[in-house]
């Protein structure tokens, strides 16, 4: 993929990046040249391999659900800027 001085400017212009224009040409051979490796990855065969999330292979560890009472509504409402009835008190966000 050819990728042209103009092609530059306007990438720029839409990222907010202010690039002289002696630097525009030099900017397009580079990400030419970039988009041309990226296009070589299209020719890897990827047939039967599994997508991964993570280089490493591993579960994620589980706790045992247990109920619990909430513990102490005191200490949990300790810090809140206002309560009533053991409850948060927050602004209206929904008319």
């Amino acid at each position: 993929m050819a990728i042209d001085a103009a092609t530059v400017r306007k990438v720029a212009r839409l990222a907010r990046i202010a690039e002289p224009e002696e630097k525009l040409e030099p900017l397009a051979k580079e990400l030419s040249g970039i988009m041309t490796w990226i296009e070589q990855l299209n020719e890897v065969d990827t047939n039967g391999v599994e997508p991964m999330t993570t280089s490493v292979a591993m579960s994620l560890p589980m706790r045992d659900d247990v109920v619990t009472d909430g513990g102490d509504p005191a200490k949990v409402l300790a810090n809140a800027p206002k309560t009533a009835r053991d409850f948060f008190i927050v602004p209206k966000v929904v008319e």
